[in-house]
């Protein structure tokens, strides 16, 4: 469990509250809108209402004593960038800040966060991949062109093992899970054998699992 401290209670944060709450971390959330810092009241372990580009606020809530500093302003990047890099000068651990281009990601790595996040990019790049494939299910997108997809069985993988096809030479790509009836096994090895019922979670190249659906 750690505690986190997050910035920002729009529709992004406010989901980020709720997420942190199912991981079982403590959050303190901070908002300077006194309604969204309501909402998020039954997700977190406190709210408080404050601008966090107010140095003095941000000494009220003992920036050194959290393990992670989550800012996801969206609506206003000054205030962003700003409470970012206070919180960095501060003494916060880790900061982690949203973005929404490219040139805000520069900003914000420049002045104080250790790693950002762009959840439109983000989406947007999920949404172009899941629904431009038949047979893709689900994408995760890793780095360097390397994701984790959910797809389909290929018809011709049917009634043959994952040694027979020599998946990871000829298709250059690492099969890590089966997935039957909503439910995963790992339980996988070369004499594993499709049906053609199943699904499954593949790691490589996104060129190469395109190619393969």
């Amino acid at each position: 469990m750690k505690s986190v401290l997050l910035v920002g209670l729009g529709r992004f944060g406010k989901n980020t509250a709720i997420k942190l709450k199912e991981l079982k971390h403590e959050v303190m959330a901070v908002d300077i809108i006194e309604e969204r810092v309501s909402e998020v009241l039954p997700y977190v372990s406190n709210a408080l209402i404050g601008d966090a580009t107010n140095q003095k606020f941000l000494e009220t809530l003992g920036i050194r004593d959290y393990d992670l500093c989550i800012v996801t302003i969206g609506d206003n990047f000054q205030a962003s960038l700003v409470t970012t890099s206070l919180l960095k000068e501060m003494g916060a651990k880790k900061v982690i800040s949203r973005a929404s281009s490219e040139v805000q990601t520069k900003l914000l790595l420049r002045n104080g966060a250790d790693d950002v996040v762009c959840p439109e990019q983000q989406v947007a790049e999920w949404t172009a991949v899941r629904y431009s494939s038949d047979h893709i299910f689900d994408y995760l997108s890793i780095e360097d062109g390397y994701s984790i997809a959910e797809i389909d069985v290929p018809i011709k993988w049917i009634g043959k093992t994952i040694g027979e096809l020599d998946v990871r030479k000829k298709y250059k790509l690492n099969v890590m899970a089966v997935k039957i009836d909503d439910k995963l096994s790992m339980q996988i090895d070369n004499n594993t054998q499709f049906s053609g019922t199943e699904r499954l979670l593949v790691l490589g190249k996104d060129s190469d699992i395109q190619r393969c659906c």
